[in-house]
């Protein structure tokens, strides 16, 4: 609805010039053109589809006080627009009676473009301001001074129903879409094991789904506590945006969620390989710790020693945890199960490690016999070559060393003082006689 343009002279003053015929003809054509403009903005007002919503809800808080107040500025508006189309209907009827007004026709029809001579009831003077004001009392308007009060009554509703509608079609369509992609990560969370009270994931999708059901009554009831008005101090109707920030909040919890049943999912289809290879792992570690118990019996038969280590039985604790991750397995316990394979995982392989070692460290006196047995066999291998098999005192000290070394049990220490000195033995037989020796 436009303002209509600036008038000759000054609205109300005694000692404003009287218009000429021209001049009234103008200004009823400007007015009939203004007249035209706020019936148009009414009628659109009128059916603007914000304020059908507005209408038909149910609404709460500020929008309920704001529609009202607006409903009375509306109603105050369709009065004020009466009484200016009456006014205007006086000063054309005044116009026509003659062609050519006479002087007493000019002044009153000056009066009525530019006068104060429109009395408005005292509700209407008030701008739709609450009811119960003095009704009965009233204030005296020039046609443009109307015009004026129309315009910001019509500013003011219009921004109300706006905004309203503003919000409305922004908030709840995308509240649905976000319930819906909420119903699917529900269903998607129950089918992994995510659910409420056994899941922190499924306690928030639980918190959202309320948060957005709120959400939505709280938005459909009131929408302008959704709206945030315009910063730049715009007086346009409308000027602002809807405020998103609790819907942006429940969009962006909803997204940590999908990513946390998204990591759920991957450990659910990378659980089974990794119990197989955990159930693997320990089997492995089982099967050697086995060995070196069975090892170090015959260690204990076959080396006389007293130094060979204990062996530990398997680990309950391990297993007990690998029964654990199993059971989470079954039950979907997929958050549970996660944290528990990355640490069974890293002590299983230690617990490989430690076994190995075990066997190790219990057969290491066999290991030690095995090589005095192969250091012996060189040794009487290269006395052979050199044509010495049959020297009495090698023969004598490889027999002391073969019978300590394949005697049960064996008596390391003495085995490989008699090794050596069949080496030293070996070896002085095997050194070239200094030149000269045996020439007279």
């Amino acid at each position: 609805m436009g303002v209509p343009g600036p008038f000759p002279g000054s609205p109300g003053r005694p000692d404003a010039p009287v218009l000429d015929r021209e001049e009234v003809d103008r200004a009823l054509e400007r007015l009939g053109a203004e007249y035209e403009a706020i019936e148009t903005s009414l009628l659109a007002l009128q059916d603007h589809a914000g304020r059908r919503l507005l209408e038909g809800a149910e609404l709460s808080g500020t929008t309920k006080e704001r529609w009202a107040a607006a409903e009375r500025s509306i109603t105050v508006l369709w009065s004020l627009f009466d009484t200016y189309t009456a006014a205007l209907e006086e000063a054309r009827e005044l116009r026509e009676r003659r062609r050519w007004p006479s002087a007493e026709d000019l002044a009153e029809l000056t009066e009525l473009l530019h006068g104060e001579g429109v009395t408005v009831p005292g509700a209407a003077a008030a701008d739709g301001g609450p009811e119960g004001g003095p009704a009965g009392l009233g204030e005296r308007f020039s046609l443009e001074g109307l015009v004026e009060r129309m315009n910001g009554l019509y500013a003011r509703s219009l921004d109300v129903i706006v905004a309203a509608d503003a919000v409305w079609s922004a908030l709840p369509a995308r509240i649905d879409l976000l319930s819906a992609e909420l119903q699917r990560t529900r269903s998607l969370a129950h089918s992994v094991g995510v659910r409420p009270g056994e899941h922190p994931a499924g306690d928030d999708l639980e918190r959202i789904t309320k948060e957005l059901l709120r959400l939505r009554e709280r938005v459909i009831a009131d929408p302008l506590a959704f709206w945030v008005s315009s910063s730049t101090g715009s007086s346009a109707p409308g000027g602002g945006r809807p405020d998103t920030g609790r819907y942006d909040r429940a969009a962006r919890a909803l997204e940590e969620i999908r990513r946390e049943v998204a990591a759920v999912l991957d450990v659910r289809q990378d659980a089974e390989r990794r119990l197989m290879q955990l159930r693997d792992v320990l089997s492995r570690a089982d099967r050697t710790l086995t060995e070196a118990r069975q090892a170090r019996g015959e260690v204990l038969a076959k080396i006389a020693a007293s130094e060979v280590p204990a062996v530990s039985g398997p680990s309950t604790a391990l297993h007990e945890q690998l029964a654990a991750a199993a059971d989470y397995r079954r039950r979907a316990q997929w958050h549970r199960l996660s944290p528990l394979l990355d640490s069974l995982e890293e002590r299983a392989e230690d617990e490989l490690h430690r076994a190995r070692e075990s066997l190790t460290a219990v057969t290491a006196p066999l290991a030690v016999r095995a090589e005095l047995r192969g250091r012996l066999d060189a040794y009487r291998a290269k006395v052979a070559r050199h044509g010495l098999a049959e020297d009495p005192l090698l023969t004598e000290r490889y027999d002391l060393a073969r019978r300590m070394l394949w005697s049960a049990p064996c008596d390391l220490r003495a085995a490989e003082q008699a090794v050596w000195r069949y080496q030293q033995a070996a070896a002085e037989a095997l050194e070239p006689p200094p030149e000269g020796r045996g020439e007279s």
